[in-house]
C-alpha cells in the first residue's frame, strides 16, 4: 500500500472553497456584506502570497461560524454544496483519487480550510480520511468560534499528517511511495518530506520551484 495525499483548494477543486465559503454568506446577506468581504479578500490575498497568519484567519472564520445554530449552519453548507461545490467538481479530479483508490492506496485530503467547510466536500470526492482545522464545538455540538490545536497550514500539515498516520500505528517511512499533490507553495513542507510531490494546477512559485527540482507539473483543469 501506497500513500496519496492531496490538497483541497485549486488541486481537487478549481476554486478556494474557504473563501468561497465567505462570498456565499455575504450572497446569501448571512453576514454584513462589505466589511466581511474586506475580511475576507484580504486574507484570501494574503494566503496567495505566503504571508498568511493562519492562526489569525481561522479565528476570523470560526467566529463568524460561532455567531449560527449548528442546525442553520448545516442547512447553509447544503445549500452552499448544491450552489457551489457541485457545479466545481471535476471529472478529472475524481478520475486522480479513483485510479489511487483502485491501486489500495492510502487517501487522505490535507487541507488548511476548517473541517465544517471541507468534511462535505471530501465526502463529495469520496474520501474517507480528512485533515483540516478542527472547530471547538461544546457538548451540543454548536461551534464556539475556538480552534482545537494548532493549524493545519504550511508546517502544520506535516506535523497533522504525522500524527494521524500514528493514529492508525503508521508512520511516513513505512510507505514505498508517499504523494503529496498541491497547487501551493505554502505546502512545500509537506510536498518535501513525500517521496512523490506532484505540483498540481500549480501556482507561478511552485511551478519554478517544481522546474528547479525536476517534480512532476500535473493540470488537472483547463479552467
Amino acid at each position: 500500500m501506497n500513500l496519496a495525499l492531496f490538497d483541497l483548494d485549486h488541486t481537487l477543486i478549481p476554486i478556494d472553497s474557504d473563501h468561497e465559503w465567505g462570498e456565499f454568506l455575504v450572497r446569501t446577506g448571512a453576514v454584513d456584506g462589505a466589511a466581511f468581504r474586506r475580511r475576507n479578500d484580504e486574507f484570501f490575498i494574503q494566503y496567495q502570497t505566503g504571508t498568511l497568519d493562519p492562526v489569525v484567519y481561522l479565528e476570523f472564520a470560526l467566529s463568524t461560524l460561532a455567531g449560527f445554530p449548528r442546525a442553520r449552519l448545516d442547512q447553509m453548507h447544503a445549500q452552499f454544496m448544491e450552489e457551489v461545490i457541485e457545479p466545481a467538481l471535476r471529472p478529472a479530479a475524481r478520475a486522480l483519487l479513483q485510479r489511487h483508490q483502485d491501486n489500495g492506496d492510502l487517501v487522505a485530503i490535507v487541507t488548511a480550510t476548517n473541517r465544517f467547510v471541507t468534511e462535505p466536500i471530501a465526502r463529495a470526492l469520496g474520501v474517507e480520511h480528512l485533515i483540516a482545522a478542527l472547530p471547538q464545538q461544546d457538548a451540543h455540538g454548536e461551534i464556539t468560534g475556538q480552534l482545537l490545536g494548532t493549524p493545519t497550514h504550511g508546517a502544520g500539515k506535516v506535523s497533522h499528517t504525522h500524527a494521524w498516520l500514528a493514529s492508525m500505528g503508521k508512520a511516513l517511512g513505512d510507505f514505498e511511495r508517499s504523494h503529496f499533490y498541491s497547487d501551493s507553495h505554502n505546502d512545500l513542507p509537506l510536498m518535501s518530506v513525500v517521496t512523490d510531490p506532484v505540483a498540481t494546477n500549480p501556482n507561478a512559485v511552485l511551478t519554478a520551484h517544481a522546474t528547479r527540482h525536476g517534480w512532476p507539473i500535473l493540470h488537472l483543469f483547463n479552467d
